[in-house]
């Protein structure tokens, strides 16, 4: 039975892997994902993988156990390959999740193909460095020029809500002091009033 997995093993690595099939010849016009040729890249590399492991060379290592238990010793084998592969293949899923790889290639074959529709010239250097930086960084400083003025406005708006946001409260606080004194002044003519009818009431008869 070992023999037969063994055998089984060793002849699916002689098969024509993804990347056997990658090399023929597509045909014109056939475009091909980053995305998929990705994928292909990782299954080949799990099949080298497996075939450089293979279960010859796992028996030659622990060649006493294989005598003795060779069925344990295929259910070992297959169970560390397939533990191994879904090891590889979840962490390859984690670097592309977080790196949001398959959107990257995405975009990227989408900026290949709008390239393919542009008639202008792609651009290539004068032999002039100075005046290649200049038209390689002029739009980028105006870009940054046009950002900053636009910051400079919001700021420049801002600072003027604020100014008349203090002028309305100075306004606010004098008609308050304006009240406080008019309300003084009118406490203080009750006051005397008060007074002068006590003083009147007191007066002998």
């Amino acid at each position: 039975m070992a023999e037969a997995s063994s055998v089984n093993v060793d002849s699916g690595c002689e098969e024509k892997g993804p990347e056997e099939l990658s090399q023929e010849p597509a045909r014109p016009g056939t475009i091909i994902s980053r995305v998929k040729l990705f994928d292909t890249m990782v299954d080949t590399f799990l099949q080298k993988l497996v075939a450089a492991g293979s279960f010859q060379r796992f028996t030659d290592c622990y060649k006493r156990f294989y005598q003795l238990q060779p069925e344990m010793t295929q259910r070992i084998y297959d169970k560390f390959v397939t533990q191994l592969q879904t090891s590889i293949q979840e962490e390859i899923s984690e670097i592309k999740a977080e790196g949001n790889l398959e959107a990257v290639l995405i975009a990227l074959d989408a900026i290949v193909e709008e390239s393919k529709d542009r008639k202008e010239p792609a651009w290539r250097p004068s032999g002039i460095p100075e005046k290649d930086l200049r038209s390689a960084m002029a739009p980028y400083l105006l870009q940054q020029r046009d950002a900053l003025q636009r910051r400079v406005q919001r700021q420049e708006a801002e600072n003027r809500q604020l100014a008349d946001a203090v002028l309305a409260g100075r306004r606010q606080l004098e008609e308050l002091q304006l009240q406080a004194q008019a309300r003084q002044q009118a406490w203080q003519a009750l006051h005397r009033e008060q007074k002068e009818l006590l003083a009147v009431l007191k007066e002998p008869e």
